[in-house]
């Protein structure tokens, strides 16, 4: 897979020990068999959730939320969540760093992600995107108004949307400039005095002895070397989540005052926090 930011500096060589393979068969032995069973168990309860439920997932959008931790602990981390999640209708918003955001957004907050289209076809990733409610959508102008009803369709059945307004991942060391588009949906008049935006900062920190970008996923790098390289890492870093205080769309005066908003609550608090962290 190929992503659209581009490091200055070429990505770290990846090197895996004789110890780094034993721990690559033992964390991926113990978290593949999770990921299965999280498929299976949200397939068997959609279909009788739907009956008494409809379009709303009270049960099935648990089961990602417990899986997450589950993997997290598995693959060693310190998992660390500060902040409120709120109540409120709407969405949460994040910096994006690499392929573990979808583990650690969904271990501190029940979402529905909001995804490019061609994650639906991954193997394996595609089908538990499916399973789990993720809405995949096409990053074109022309889609907007379509997007736009779609978003309304899942708000208003009480889903929190989660998505990535810098549209890209990166090396981890930075948050890039939000893009507004998606924001739209927030700002039309008949949802945006009670839909919040809650921004949310992930920040890791590299495991001792390695590269701030340890985690870091972008530009051409191959998703089954990054895997490997985290995998076999004998002692993990720390993650953590800031959960920043709600902000709702009537606030402001239109989606880019929005997204202005939303990210400088995003950079403010990874970058405090990577201060700390370097201290």
């Amino acid at each position: 897979m190929s992503m659209s930011w581009q490091s200055e500096s070429a990505p770290d060589p990846v090197h895996v020990s004789l110890k780094g393979w034993v721990l690559i068969g033992l964390r991926g032995g113990a978290v593949i068999p999770v990921l299965v069973f999280t498929f299976l168990l949200m397939v068997a309860i959609r279909p009788v959730e739907s009956i008494f439920s409809g379009t709303r997932r009270p049960l099935s959008s648990r089961v990602p939320q417990f899986a997450s931790r589950v993997v997290l602990r598995l693959m060693g981390f310190q998992y660390k969540v500060s902040g409120v999640a709120m109540r409120n209708p709407g969405a949460v918003v994040a910096n994006h760093s690499s392929w573990l955001d979808i583990f650690v957004v969904n271990a501190a907050k029940r979402v529905f992600f909001v995804s490019k289209a061609e994650v639906a076809g991954w193997a394996g990733i595609g089908a538990l995107a499916k399973a789990s409610g993720t809405i995949f959508i096409e990053r074109e102008r022309a889609q907007a108004r379509d997007q736009a009803v779609l978003f309304e369709k899942h708000l208003i059945s009480g889903h929190k949307l989660m998505f990535f307004p810098e549209g890209t991942s990166t090396d981890g060391c930075r948050v890039l400039k939000f893009k507004s588009s998606l924001f739209a949906p927030f700002m039309r008049d008949e949802l945006r005095d009670h839909l919040y935006i809650q921004p949310m900062s992930v920040i890791y920190h590299a495991p001792k002895g390695e590269p701030d970008r340890f985690y870091g996923w972008w530009g051409d790098m191959d998703f089954g070397e990054n895997m490997l390289k985290i995998l076999s890492q004998p002692k993990q870093g720390t993650i953590e989540v800031l959960l920043h205080p709600p902000l709702l769309a009537a606030d402001f005066a239109d989606r880019k005052a929005l997204t202005a908003a939303c990210e400088k609550a995003v950079r403010d608090g990874f970058e405090a926090q990577k201060t700390l962290g370097a201290a």
